[in-house]
């Protein structure tokens, strides 16, 4: 990911005298935010005279954080525009839950052309960094993969979920995703290979020719892909289907879907699409070492698993009591913050799987 940071640099170097140097990528997101801003204050039209006033006032309570205004004011802009719909928001992961299946509606924002020019200048420069959150084996605790989460340059990576969302709601969304992949493809080449990597894809995507291409042509083993599907499961094609997951399944990589206790009507679809891993994610792991009805839902997750030959991986695991719980399910492998946090950094995931084979050797 140093090195598409660094292309910005390079290249201003080979047209500018060696004195001088290329502003920083955090500089130059700074500034297209800005011109968005601009072009929303700019619009004369007396309609929006209302967005206008909220974007302001947005300004005036972050003047040094422009781009957490502008989220806001997008943020208001769709609720505005679809009050009944709902945007599901996961800070540790990009899952969505099943439970959205019957509710969640793709929301056309009214965003004039200025705006949308805007953001497609934000997502050209591809400022983005992938991090990796470790997933261990239970109960030895082995890292043995990776899920690529994504984080914009300059954020502290808890507005990713929030730019996907508008993206999608200015018809961006495919192209967001699409450079948010290469650039975990790309970042993947540091993951040592003994880990699998899973990339989040929406089902929509997920179909788009250009993902087969790009997965097909990556440096990593097949086996080692796991491309997890996030957001509504109702439209996803066929297994085998030439439109559907078909053309991604026939380069043999796996299939992830999440699982939601609120939502084990939706697990007839899982077993349409026969995932080869089924997540948990934290709405059901949350509690669970508390929660009879918790337990009964996970243990109902790993039955339908087992019949599928799917394996299971409990996601958010934030205690040690949740961990001792989902073990004691005989659940295979877990991920979360009491394991371990995203990181961007290629030494922390050399460290993981150091620090697992050092684990596992005997003593003495």
């Amino acid at each position: 990911m140093a090195q598409e940071e660094g292309s910005l640099s390079q290249d201003a170097a080979n047209a500018s005298p060696p004195a001088e140097t290329s502003p920083p990528a955090k500089a130059t997101m700074r500034e297209q935010v800005n011109d968005i801003i601009e072009s929303i204050l700019a619009d004369t039209e007396p309609r929006s005279e209302a967005a206008r006033i909220r974007l302001g006032a947005l300004l005036e309570a972050h003047p040094e954080d422009p781009q957490r205004a502008l989220l806001e004011h997008l943020l208001e802009t769709r609720k505005e525009a679809a009050p009944a719909a709902t945007v599901p928001v996961h800070l540790e992961s990009a899952s969505v839950h099943l439970e959205s299946v019957d509710a969640a509606r793709t929301v056309s924002v009214p965003v004039s052309h200025e705006v949308r020019e805007g953001i497609q200048a934000v997502l050209a420069d591809k400022l983005l960094l992938t991090a990796f959150q470790p997933v261990h084996a239970l109960p030895n605790g082995d890292v043995v993969g990776v899920e690529a989460l994504t984080r914009f340059v300059g954020e502290d990576g808890a507005g990713a979920d929030v730019w996907f969302s508008e993206a999608a709601a200015a018809g961006l969304g495919t192209e967001l995703e699409i450079a948010a992949l290469h650039c975990a493809l790309t970042a993947a080449h540091d993951v040592p290979e003994t880990m699998s990597v899973a990339l989040n894809l929406t089902p929509a995507t997920s179909s788009d020719p250009r993902v087969r291409n790009l997965l097909a042509a990556a440096a990593l083993a097949p086996d080692r892909i796991i491309v997890e599907l996030t957001g509504s499961l109702a439209d996803v094609g066929g297994q085998t289907g030439r439109d559907g997951l078909g053309p991604l399944r026939a380069l043999g990589l796996r299939l992830a879907v999440s699982a939601s206790g609120a939502a084990l009507v939706a697990l007839e679809r899982v077993e349409q699409l026969r995932p080869d891993i089924i997540k948990l994610d934290r709405h059901l792991i949350e509690g669970i070492e508390s929660s009879e009805g918790q337990r009964i839902r996970a243990k109902a997750i790993v039955e339908l698993a087992r019949e599928l030959g799917a394996e299971v991986i409990a996601v958010g695991i934030e205690t040690a009591a949740e961990l001792e719980e989902v073990t004691a399910l005989n659940i295979t492998a877990a991920q979360g913050y009491l394991l371990g946090r995203p990181s961007v950094h290629p030494l922390d995931w050399s460290a993981w799987s150091i620090r697992a084979q050092t684990e596992s050797q005997p003593a003495g």
